[in-house]
């Protein structure tokens, strides 16, 4: 299969410009200005309102969803007329889905005053497209191309630590998108200790929301660290360093959620924090796509990668 290095890099500057995107819905949220433009889809009826206070932290949001969507589109195209893998291709339609219900659900946020449920699935959805299009572009890397799936020796146990990981990692952000638009970012207000002790009182859901999320942290940390120990073993380096990455962001991303309650959620930490959230959740579905490429799987995980590594017969 012949490589598509131009393509490759489009499917890499979209990943990054939705990790921005990330932030400055992080920076929306953090400055309580999710309802500074009160209509949807324009903004004061307008295409470019005046930008200033929150409404250039909303509208700016607005414009770098317009951007991201604007690179899928074009990524999807390209792929639609020059990708003879129908996985890819279907891949490919469905980032395009993801992007369109994701800036939908966004005008619904606006429209219906910031609804939890609907605020909570447009930050989950959010973390969800990154993750397709992180495959997208994994699938038009050199090193997809150049290695198929042929199952390897993994006595380590890297094919089940690197999928936990990214589940659990997903499970923690779910968690946190709901403790942030409950409000609950300062349910408990000190650290390490919850009220001083191990144990808060649970009574109240955001204070459970919050103790809940800080929980998660441990668990992902743990599960960050037992992957770390399962690439160990191996031969291929390149699963251990992508493990002592993971690892690193995950650190940042407890010690920056420490600094929230600390600094009585300041911007810059608390916009981080959301940040860093998705960035282990992208190099942890990466390096699971990648174990799943270079090791392989049993058959059922060949049936998936053949469809993203070869083309269809009849296109």
């Amino acid at each position: 299969m012949r490589e598509t290095p131009w393509r490759h890099r489009l499917g890499v500057a979209t990943v990054l410009a939705t990790l921005g995107l990330i932030f400055v819905g992080g920076l929306v949220t953090s400055t309580g200005s999710g309802l500074a433009v009160p209509d949807w889809p324009l903004s004061y009826g307008m295409l470019m309102p005046p930008m200033v206070g929150g409404v250039f932290y909303e509208h700016g949001h607005r414009l770098a969803a317009s951007f991201v969507g604007f690179l899928t589109l074009c990524l999807v195209v390209w792929t639609a007329r020059t990708e003879p893998r129908r996985g890819v291709r279907r891949l490919a339609w469905t980032c395009l889905a993801a992007v369109v219900l994701q800036g939908l659900l966004g005008g619904l946020t606006v429209i219906y005053l910031l609804p939890l449920g609907v605020s909570v699935t447009h930050a989950c959805l959010a973390q969800t497209f990154l993750c397709l299009v992180i495959a997208l572009a994994y699938a038009t890397s050199r090193e997809w191309m150049s290695m198929p799936a042929l199952a390897r020796s993994d006595e380590a146990g890297l094919r089940r630590a690197a999928p936990l990981l990214a589940g659990v990692v997903y499970a923690q952000l779910v968690l946190g998108a709901l403790m942030r638009h409950m409000g609950a970012g300062l349910a408990i207000p000190d650290f390490p200790l919850a009220f001083g002790r191990l144990l808060p009182p649970l009574t109240d859901a955001a204070v459970a929301v919050h103790f809940a999320h800080r929980l998660g942290a441990v668990v992902v940390l743990a599960a960050t660290l037992h992957c770390l120990a399962r690439a160990w073993p191996l031969q291929d380096r390149r699963f251990f360093r992508g493990s002592l990455a993971i690892l690193a962001l995950v650190v940042a991303q407890i010690s920056l959620g420490a600094l929230t309650v600390l600094s009585r959620r300041a911007v810059i930490p608390a916009t981080l924090h959301v940040t860093l959230g998705a960035a282990s959740l992208g190099a942890s579905w990466l390096l699971t796509l990648r174990v799943y490429r270079v090791l392989g799987g049993d058959r059922r995980d060949f049936a998936v990668s053949a469809s993203l590594g070869e083309p269809a017969a009849a296109s």
